[in-house]
């Protein structure tokens, strides 16, 4: 009799998997059909796989073989939830212009964790616009003209003049540092030269463990990510609280604007909500700008004709200047026409933010598919960017196919490397200003080679494991 039992209760424990690992592979939705895809393993989904390295500047092979097999959009299972994928421009340009209606955004619970509760991607509606409007004080087009564009080329003088007497530079790195240290002097006037704790070297730790197995014990790269984190939030903190106990004075930084609104009566914003939004703007200074200078730089130095032809253009706006020995001005910048071109080539191929997440907040119904209310939905800019159907000899470097393109100072539906609708990047513009007048100081002042290094791989995102190598020269 026990050992019936004992049957009967081993043969329910796999009756019962069998169909929940049924149910997990073949989800229903009551409203319509789902799109057609795979959900994986149980609770891992496809998310190895999602995670797989390449080194290819094309569609990951992830995307491009379920393109292949189901379509432009489809259904995965990433971190144990289930996923559409879009491909397709129409929808993803809808999901854009839908925030806050049918979408909202989201990203996975590892990264509420890392950037924080009260980051201000997981942050909707009304105080995602006071958040955006209060950072555009510091990267708005009357910042950008009064302040930062005479502090940006300071900085790449600056840097450039120091690494020209150095034997070999780590583009990657250097970038990064002259970028940071700028950004962190106009946030909260941080002096890495003149502080005893350093801010880079723990978003180092932080961006080495970014992408990693959630597992938070010593040792682990998650575990020295959430230990950056903390230290540098340790730091910000003590700032914010230094700077609110003294006697108020202007510093002439963000922080000043963040202090204003705290100290307000009826304050929108808390101290928490204020220290993850001085955390996110270090890292996006920190990581996004750099990335796509040094593949700029990697692009020009591999395509002579394209760097004769930027050349070129900056050689002119010095010839045409009453004073060689001023800087760059507003109107000079402006008309960096070709430089532009550049930046957007640049940001199609570089492919940064390879997803970008929101949750459907109601059944959508899209070419005969339902996108159930409560899934989430991934919206892939390098399925679009390298889309042979909208550009033409797609992983090719031709900054000129930008030459008659509308985007050239926007978004739109077939250029998403700033996103779009109302959560379209606001650093945007800052990051197009300090990638241009570094290219101006760059090829007027200097020559370079490059030594080693310069491959890529991505993970999904990119990165340069054996950094970019180069020399640089002053011109005569």
């Amino acid at each position: 009799m026990a050992f019936l039992v004992a049957m009967f209760s081993a043969v329910s424990v796999v009756v019962l998997a069998v169909h929940w690992v049924y149910r997990w592979r073949n989800p229903r939705c009551s409203t319509g059909n789902l799109p057609p895809g795979s959900m994986g393993l149980p609770l891992l989904g496809e998310t190895m796989q999602f995670f797989s390295p390449n080194t290819t500047f094309d569609v990951s092979p992830f995307i491009k073989n379920r393109i292949k097999r189901y379509g432009p959009v489809f259904r995965t299972s990433l971190v144990g939830l289930p996923v559409v994928v879009s491909t397709d421009p129409e929808l993803n340009h809808f999901v854009f212009q839908q925030e806050g209606r049918l979408f909202e955004s989201w990203y996975p619970e590892t990264f509420t964790e890392i950037f924080g509760r009260s980051n201000v991607s997981s942050l909707h509606g009304f105080m995602y616009k006071y958040l955006k409007s209060l950072v555009l004080k510091l990267f708005g087009p009357e910042s950008l003209k009064e302040l930062l564009l005479r502090d940006v080329e300071t900085a790449a003088c600056a840097n450039l003049s120091s690494w020209s007497r150095l034997s070999s530079i780590e583009l990657k790195e250097a970038t990064s540092n002259m970028i940071f240290d700028l950004t962190a002097k106009k946030l909260i006037s941080y002096e890495s030269s003149s502080s005893s704790e350093s801010l880079r070297k723990n978003f180092v730790a932080f961006l080495r463990g970014l992408i990693s197995y959630p597992v938070d014990l010593p040792g682990t790269a998650y575990h020295r990510c959430m230990q950056g984190r903390k230290n540098v939030l340790k730091v910000l903190k003590n700032m914010l609280k230094e700077r609110r106990n003294s006697p108020w004075k202007q510093h002439g930084d963000f922080f000043d604007c963040v202090i204003e609104e705290l100290n307000k009566e009826r304050s929108l914003i808390t101290e928490t909500i204020a220290l993850d939004l001085m955390f996110a703007l270090l890292f996006a200074s920190f990581e996004t700008t750099s990335l796509a200078l040094t593949l700029a730089i990697k692009f020009l130095t591999d395509h002579p004709n394209v760097l004769e032809k930027l050349t070129e253009e900056h050689d002119t706006i010095l010839k045409n200047r009453e004073d060689p020995m001023t800087g760059v001005t507003w109107m000079e910048y402006r008309s960096m026409t070709f430089t532009f071109q550049v930046i957007n080539e640049t940001a199609r191929l570089a492919n940064i933010a390879p997803g970008i997440f929101r949750k459907a907040l109601k059944d959508i119904q899209f070419n005969g598919y339902t996108i159930p209310a409560g899934w989430r939905i991934m919206v892939c800019p390098p399925a679009v960017h390298l889309n042979p159907e909208i550009y033409e000899d797609p992983l090719t470097f031709d900054p000129s196919r930008w030459k008659e393109r509308p985007e050239l100072n926007g978004g739109s539906k077939h250029f998403m490397a700033f996103g779009g609708g109302m959560r379209f990047c606001v650093g945007a513009e800052f990051a197009k200003l300090q990638m241009a007048i570094f290219l101006h100081r760059l090829v007027t002042k200097y020559s370079w080679r490059a030594i080693r290094g310069g491959n890529i791989v991505r993970t999904p995102g990119l990165g340069f494991p054996n950094g970019y190598h180069i020399q640089l020269f002053p011109k005569a």
